[in-house]
């Protein structure tokens, strides 16, 4: 059987996470071959625990130039996300990059551009995506089960983030060191799925960003954004890394029901009949539709990382459609890099934002002193 030679870059926490299972063998059709990291202790730890096989590279660059890898998994720091997938790109290497895309949408426009030039497979770790209660959401709405969208709602607040943790790395929780916070850093899965179960992107975005709220960080780490789609709907994300107990709830509403997500159970509560159906011939002042609440049966295995590597390798190896296509990187951020904005300029954010004016904004933050602003 041919395989597909593997590289990776990084060998941080989720370099390592990956690591472990491709070495136990849960990827059919792939072979590890070399790994790089510029960090000295990386790279030792990688001489004590990889296969005498696996080549030890201390420069990106190295990887990606040699021959002996066919794809490279990018597991590095945001900001060179895109950076590594063009140089991957102009060597004819596969890539799948770990989330986020990158820290603004202009520096992923331009990888985008590079990959479709290209003619390698380019897929991110949106691994969210095999999870079968929103695989199943996005199969009601695609089917038109929900009829047209109205209104979504996600409360994702379980990203509880104590001082502890923000202290651990000087890097953590700042303009300079991560780009942003729990926009960048928790909530991108869910950014990402917030647009891909519905198959909708917000016409425009006003949001609430609050800046080292009871932390002492210098980043976002409470946020509330409104949205309008084209369409009429509206939408409400909310955020935190502070709240605790957290909640984990998204609900979508459509003309023919809503359907939650919550606690790992999918309820669809559907309509005899559709909303403007039954409003056209109501003839009651109280009256309401006659709705049944599913338990909606969720067939399959959430696959995880594990699943995303997979569909990666049968796309290069068999043609395989892919789950995350690394271009549609660019949407979550998108949506990210618009609350920001939105917030800086107190104002509401068309979409597609104004990509030169968020990056003039960030980097103006990222070249000030780091201030850490919160009170812990």
């Amino acid at each position: 059987m041919i395989k597909v030679r593997i590289g990776i870059i990084g060998l941080g926490n989720m370099g390592k996470g990956h690591l472990s299972y491709l070495l136990e063998g849960k990827v059919s059709g792939i072979e590890l071959t070399a790994v790089a990291d510029t960090n000295e202790s990386a790279r030792q730890w990688a001489e004590q625990h990889l296969p005498q096989h696996v080549i030890i590279y201390d420069q990106p660059q190295k990887l990606i130039e040699t021959s002996v890898v066919d794809g490279v998994i990018v597991c590095t720091p945001h900001f060179s996300h895109a950076e590594l997938a063009i140089a991957c790109f102009k060597h004819n290497k596969h890539v799948l990059i770990e989330k986020p895309a990158g820290v603004y949408t202009k520096q992923v426009r331009e990888m985008n551009e590079a990959a479709a030039c290209s003619n390698v497979v380019f897929s991110i770790m949106y691994n969210q995506r095999t999870n079968p209660l929103y695989q199943k959401l996005k199969d009601l709405v695609d089917s038109g089960e929900l009829g047209e969208i109205r209104r979504t709602n996600w409360i994702i607040t379980d990203w509880y983030r104590s001082q502890y943790y923000y202290d651990s790395g000087s890097w953590r929780a700042t303009w300079k060191g991560e780009g942003g916070g729990v926009l960048l850093n928790q909530a991108p899965h869910q950014l990402d799925l917030w647009q891909w179960t519905v198959s909708l992107m917000p016409k425009r975005v006003r949001a609430f960003c609050y800046f080292g709220k009871s932390r002492n960080i210098e980043v976002e780490n409470d946020v509330t954004a409104f949205v309008e789609y084209d369409n009429g709907g509206t939408g409400v994300f909310i955020t935190t890394t502070i709240e605790a107990p957290g909640t984990n709830r998204y609900e979508v509403v459509g003309t023919k029901g809503k359907v939650v997500i919550e606690n790992g159970r999918l309820t669809f509560s559907r309509l005899r009949e559709s909303e403007p159906e039954y409003n056209a011939r109501c003839t009651e002042s109280f009256g309401k539709p006659e709705s049944w609440v599913i338990d909606v049966p969720v067939q399959g295995n959430h696959t995880d990382h594990l699943g995303i590597v997979q569909n990666w390798v049968n796309a290069i190896l068999h043609d395989e459609p892919l789950l995350a296509p690394g271009e549609e990187g660019i949407k979550g951020l998108m949506l990210s890099n618009a609350m920001l904005l939105s917030t800086w300029n107190d104002d509401w954010v068309d979409l597609p934002l104004d990509e030169e004016q968020f990056l003039v904004q960030l980097q103006q933050r990222m070249n000030e002193p780091l201030v850490k602003i919160g009170e812990v």
